[in-house]
């Protein structure tokens, strides 16, 4: 039977008044009392509603508080165990919740019932609606300015063994006999009996494992062949090729081997592929199909972080400093950078977070980007993809209509003629001054057939004109910002645990990234909203006894040098009127 509580309804006395004022005071000012005023009744509980029979059956615990520990389970990086701990004993959760009974039906949560709820989660895809709700609720609270906002990436690991080439294929042989052998006994009767003891037999794992770097490439043959026999003695039969176990085998088979020769002439040969033929999609490890590899930071995923951001200390005092995470999005390792971008603009203009301007690295920075984004209104602030240094004299030295037709080269020569087809120009110069010109050799001007010529498309002029723009203060003060990005994923780290998390496959890892993201934008804004409402005159004693000390005894030291000071001032001016030592009288 369905039980969701009405949080929007205020208590007619106060249910946690036994806590004293003080404490009840300190527990509002916590991330427990903006949960509980702010976040607990938005939860999503109409995506789950339809699981549950509103009249039959046993009454569920209430909805909005288990999906509330969801959310802190991720937000605190905690273990089951550690959250059913807290539902039940932890007073600071009670109060987040709402929690205001003793008995085990409100203040008792069943490990089982914190596994069912965040099936349905992932189920259901309510991660993202949780993220957004909280995202919107503490942006509207807080009048959050999403005009500027940055982007970066941050890769992290699934709960996973990494494996070498060895280990991973007789892992996957392993799984597959395992499982063969639990579903069709018949079928994993007929398996060759060394080749069962070869893998299944106690210390077969450790063995492949402690295979010698000289002797790997026999190792990879063989089990190579051994994958091939398998999947040779076992395709013609429905049952077993629709096993998981399978259809991996199938897959690192492709991945990692090749057969040579023709099924008609019988001989065949299985090679294996060398680690540079290996794709970056390829498995990584049987337990989580979904990880891939980066050829830079290895095995995992890879979480798309964008945030709001403030420029300078003024726009802080006015109350824009609060940075919510406004765009999250969790990739595979493989993925390339360059089309999140589109992805981040159109989610966060639905959700009404839209920037104006973003401010990202070379990887986000394609000329498709920018254009995109120019055309949505936002500008994109990244530099250009390029290891090679702008030129001496480039295609932005030029000066051009707003066709993009050149007018002037750098020397203020005229083109004598300019032809434009669709997105690619050219411009004719006099061969008789271009030629003795001094910055010849330099200048992307080059000799042709009636004169000299300026070829050039609309693509090459935007990239040199941003490397131009790269080398101006200007483009440097604006692009400072994107350093803050670290301070987020530092952060993400440390108060979440995203960078090792506890789960495999992507459904399980996309939950944890949308609600550590939830996660952090709650805690940023409980620090928020307790350093606004502090007095400014308190800070001694907010800060700590030693702050309270040191301002103390500034504020003595400062008071005494101005009254030594003005006691000298007074000195020196009595000396100089005669007045303290007045002239020796001479007879």
């Amino acid at each position: 039977m369905l039980y969701a509580k009405d949080h929007r309804t205020h208590d007619m006395f106060e249910p946690f008044s036994f806590l004293g004022p003080k404490r009840l005071q300190r527990m509002k000012q916590t991330w427990a009392g903006l949960f509980r005023d702010e976040i607990l009744a938005e939860m999503p509980v109409d995506q789950i509603r339809r699981h549950y029979d509103p009249v039959q059956g046993r009454p569920t615990k209430e909805l909005h508080a288990l999906l509330g520990a969801v959310l802190l389970q991720q937000m605190l990086d905690l273990t089951d165990e550690e959250t059913v701990d807290q539902f039940a004993f932890n007073l600071q959760w009670h109060y987040a919740l709402n929690i205001t009974g003793e008995s085990d039906q409100v203040a008792y949560l069943c490990p089982k019932t914190l596994w069912t709820m965040r099936a349905l989660v992932m189920r259901e895809e309510v991660a993202p609606l949780m993220f957004d709700v909280v995202t919107e609720k503490l942006g509207t609270l807080f009048k959050v300015d999403t005009g500027r906002q940055r982007l970066d990436s941050m890769h992290i690991f699934s709960n996973m063994r990494h494996l070498g080439r060895v280990q991973l294929i007789a892992q996957t042989v392993r799984k597959f006999l395992v499982n063969l052998k639990r579903q069709d006994p018949e079928a994993y009767g007929t398996v060759d009996e060394q080749l069962k003891q070869r893998y299944l037999s106690k210390g077969a794992t450790g063995v492949f494992a402690m295979v010698k770097p000289s002797e790997s490439e026999r190792t990879l043959q063989i089990l190579a062949q051994d994958m091939w026999d398998l999947i040779e003695g076992f395709g013609s039969q429905q049952t077993i090729r629709k096993m998981h176990s399978y259809r991996l085998l199938q897959r690192v088979f492709g991945e990692q081997c090749r057969v040579q020769g023709e099924a008609t002439s019988g001989q065949r040969q299985i090679v294996v592929k060398a680690n540079c033929e290996v794709p970056c999609d390829s498995l990584q490890n049987p337990s989580d199909p979904d990880a891939t590899y980066d050829g830079h930071k290895g095995k995992g995923y890879q979480v798309q972080v964008m945030e709001s951001y403030s420029e300078g200390a003024e726009e802080a005092e006015e109350g824009a400093s609060l940075n919510l995470i406004t765009y999250v999005e969790a990739q595979r390792a493989h993925e390339s950078d360059s089309p999140v971008v589109e992805r981040a603009l159109k989610k966060t203009k639905q959700e009404g977070r839209a920037p104006q301007q973003v401010v990202a690295d070379s990887l986000y920075g394609s000329d498709g980007n920018c254009q995109r984004s120019q055309r949505q209104g936002v500008e994109l602030v990244a530099p250009v993809k390029s290891n090679k240094p702008p030129p001496p004299v480039g295609l932005a030295d030029f000066d051009y209509d707003g066709n993009n037709r050149a007018r002037l080269c750098p020397q203020g020569q005229v083109p004598v003629r300019t032809k434009h087809k669709k997105q690619r120009h050219s411009a004719q110069f006099d061969g008789t001054v271009c030629g003795p010109c001094p910055q010849g050799e330099q200048c992307p001007v080059k000799p042709g057939r009636h004169g000299h010529y300026l070829r050039y498309s609309d693509k090459e002029l935007r990239l040199e004109q941003r490397k131009a723009y790269e080398q101006t203060q200007e483009f440097r003060d604006r692009y400072r910002f994107r350093s803050g990005c670290e301070a987020t994923m530092s952060e993400l780290d440390r108060k979440t645990g995203l960078k090792q998390l506890r789960v495999r496959r992507m459904s399980a890892v996309s939950l944890c990234v949308f609600l550590k993201a939830a996660g952090v934008n709650l805690l940023r804004a409980t620090r928020f909203h307790c350093r606004r409402n502090q007095p400014k005159d308190t800070l001694g004693a907010t800060d700590g006894t030693i702050m309270g000390l040191w301002h103390c005894g500034k504020s003595v030291l400062q008071a005494r040098f101005a009254a030594c000071s003005n006691r000298i001032g007074k000195l020196k001016k009595e000396v100089i009127e005669g007045a303290r030592f007045p002239a020796r009288q001479t007879v």
